[in-house]
């Protein structure tokens, strides 16, 4: 269901409690019922602010080309400053206004827990809808709903203890105020948050760092950062990469845009800004016979891989281990599993003595911009000695 069509319904519901309300506080002349109302029509006109956000939040024109996400915000706004007056107009009467007799009969009861069942059940399902679809006008306005069943129960007991002989209309009016404030303020909050660009949430700024992080072509990402419009995420990196070459780079920013998002929900823009590796190592990996340090002569059923950090600028060892093959025992397609687990490790080259040019592991590595270097040497050290 559209965001829209939620927002059409969240209308009808408003007029129909606003009618609900407005029969039961003229039959009773409850100032809790009275405050209500008030809370009703105020939402009604916010439920129209909201439905016009919506519908004006994705178009795009020569003056706005980014769009008008952030009405859907203004909109939320909107809604927080309605509820912060319908807040002062309960206060107000409950301090202010003269006292009046209320009546409370069986059928103002009935319709009253109507009027509470109905936004329950409502606000439920459009929350559940806001946050599928990220929008913070259906969020703000399920959230509201739920603070209509606190309030509307508050009036079902104000009217309710009528028939005892005791007094709560004014004590529940001014419960509402309390209330309904809060809610206002959460509101306020989270639209204003938007509003000044503030940070997309650690959790989803680790989530994107981890997938473009996870890309066989990233050496390191440099900076990120991200932002919510309505309910749309924006997002920029920056990357170093280690291929070289226009074509090399534009694919593989393709492909980590295209692994963002399919990873983070709502986004409507990732910006990479890619620039060449340039750290000073670079990490090896040599395929070894055994732990000792003699080269094999196979690639993929080497059973063994030295990985090796040297320094760019004397070429000598800043770290040095040697792991064991997980995928040795492959049957088939063991030299590109090798391939694809090297490049996982972040290598910036491999030297090996078999010649796997036109072979699967050549594709890997090109396509990760490892660089690939063939040697004669014997055993591990000559081959770092000779470079």
């Amino acid at each position: 269901m559209s965001v829209v069509r939620w927002a059409w319904y969240s209308v009808a519901l408003s007029a129909v409690l606003a009618v609900l309300h407005a029969a039961i506080a003229a039959a009773s002349g409850s100032l809790a019922v009275a405050a209500e109302l008030i809370h009703n029509l105020v939402d009604l006109a916010a439920a129209v602010a909201v439905l016009a956000g919506i519908k004006l939040a994705t178009r795009k024109s020569k003056g706005f080309p980014y769009g008008l996400y952030k009405l859907e915000n203004l909109a939320a706004l909107g809604l927080a400053g309605m509820i912060f007056l319908s807040a002062y107009e309960i206060a107000r009467d409950a301090l202010l206004a003269p006292a009046a007799a209320v009546r409370a009969e069986g059928w103002m009861l009935v319709a009253l827990a109507a009027t509470g069942a109905l936004p329950l059940v409502f606000g439920h399902f459009e929350l559940r809808a806001g946050r599928a679809a990220n929008s913070p006008a259906l969020i703000a306005d399920a959230k509201e709903y739920r603070v209509h069943v606190f309030t509307t129960g508050l009036a079902f007991a104000a009217l309710a203890s009528q028939w005892a002989g005791i007094a709560l209309d004014r004590a529940a009016a001014l419960v509402i105020v309390v209330a309904v404030a809060w809610t206002g303020w959460g509101l306020l909050r989270d639209a204003m948050r938007v509003l000044l660009d503030a940070s997309l949430d650690a959790a989803a700024l680790r989530q994107i760092r981890e997938v473009i992080g996870a890309d066989p072509a990233v050496t390191e990402i440099e900076w990120i950062t991200g932002r919510n419009a309505g309910r749309f995420r924006f997002v920029e990196a920056g990357v170093a990469l280690r291929v070289a070459g226009l074509e090399k780079v534009e694919t593989a920013i393709r492909r980590i845009e295209a692994n963002v998002r399919a990873a983070v929900p709502h986004l409507e823009r990732v910006l990479l800004h890619a620039e060449p590796a340039a750290s000073p190592y670079v990490r090896c990996a040599l395929p070894l016979a055994d732990p000792g340090g003699t080269l094999s002569r196979h690639f993929g059923e080497a059973p063994f891989f030295a990985l090796v950090t040297l320094r760019r600028a004397d070429g000598g060892i800043e770290e040095q281990r040697v792991v064991a093959n997980p995928h040795q025992t492959l049957e088939k397609a063991k030299g590109i599993r090798v391939a694809e687990w090297l490049v996982a490790q972040k290598i910036d080259a491999v030297v090996l003595k078999e010649d796997v040019r036109g072979k699967g592991p050549e594709y890997v590595f090109r396509d990760a911009g490892v660089e690939l270097r063939r040697t004669g040497a014997t055993a591990l050290a000559e081959a770092l000695a000779s470079g």
